[in-house]
């Protein structure tokens, strides 16, 4: 007699089966394309609590079942101090969909909770510095965020309309800070609206955000006024237009034609079209 799955099994197996074009796939793709995983690396899956950190998990451990890479993983949720009922949402869901978790602690939110000015700035740059710490504890080589294809084309248009210059949100990087460590984003072709989609067959639900200035984020408000909402509400206008525009713009950092770039910046230094427009 064939037994009945468990419901983190039905989860699990959505995501290769009813999802595997829309999300699979092109998470597959993307650890494959990027070279984001090698053999012998540790990887530390950073769960915030929010739907794209707790799908990279199920993926993850979906590739480490399937895959052939010889890898480990570690599942880790940085408590900046959430307040009690979001940290047990977050407990109860990994509990649910089967992610082993470990908890470790930081006083980010009330170092943050003290500065007037970008204090979500501050906070995406020391809760990085806090798990870059922590995964070298534990000995891993690599950290995996959960971005998506949708923060990367709002990164994108974020850079030019609002910092004067094109820059992405890379598929991996090399910490400064912290040598020998990699930062690596396996959702990177998955697009927000195929989350949404996978979370809501489920009837998941999972913290929005959960920082003490915007309570009312609390499961699922998508709240307001930030620059990423602001692109958010950009790039849907842009669907409307044309459903190619998205994919555009995610090419377009893909395909860079230098020869008709009037500047750029590598390495610290800056370079004109004109150091070698006499050459020709």
């Amino acid at each position: 007699m064939k037994r009945e799955l468990e419901k983190f099994e039905v989860i699990e197996r959505s995501i290769i089966k009813k999802y595997r074009k829309t999300i699979w796939t092109k998470f597959v793709r993307a650890v494959n394309d990027y070279e984001l995983i090698k053999d012998g690396d540790k990887i530390m899956v950073c769960i915030s609590g929010g739907k794209d950190s707790m799908l990279l998990a199920k993926c993850m451990q979906e590739l480490y079942r399937h895959g052939k890479r010889n890898f480990e993983l570690e599942f880790v949720v940085m408590d900046p101090g959430y307040n009690a009922y979001n940290r047990q949402v977050i407990i109860d869901n990994a509990e649910y969909l089967n992610i082993p978790i470990k908890i470790f602690e930081s006083n980010i939110f009330d170092v943050v909770a003290e500065v007037d000015e970008t204090p979500c700035y501050l906070c995406a740059r020391m809760r990085r510095g806090f798990l870059y710490k922590y995964a070298q504890s534990i000995g891993c080589n690599k950290i995996a965020l959960g971005h998506h294809f949708d923060d990367a084309i709002e990164t994108i248009l974020m850079s030019m309309l609002y910092g004067g210059e094109i820059k992405t949100m890379m598929p991996k990087l090399h910490s400064t800070n912290h040598p020998g460590m990699e930062l690596i984003r396996p959702l990177y072709l998955v697009k927000e609206e195929d989350i949404i989609a996978w979370k809501n067959t489920h009837d998941l639900r999972f913290i929005q955000c959960a920082c003490r200035l915007t309570e009312s984020c609390l499961l699922g408000d998508q709240g307001g006024g930030s620059k990423r909402q602001e692109m958010k509400n950009l790039v849907k206008k842009f669907r409307q237009t044309n459903p190619h525009i998205d994919m555009n713009i995610f090419r377009s950092v893909h395909n860079v034609n230098l020869e008709t770039i009037i500047g750029y910046r590598k390495d610290g230094k800056d370079h004109s079209f004109l150091d070698e427009y006499d050459e020709q």
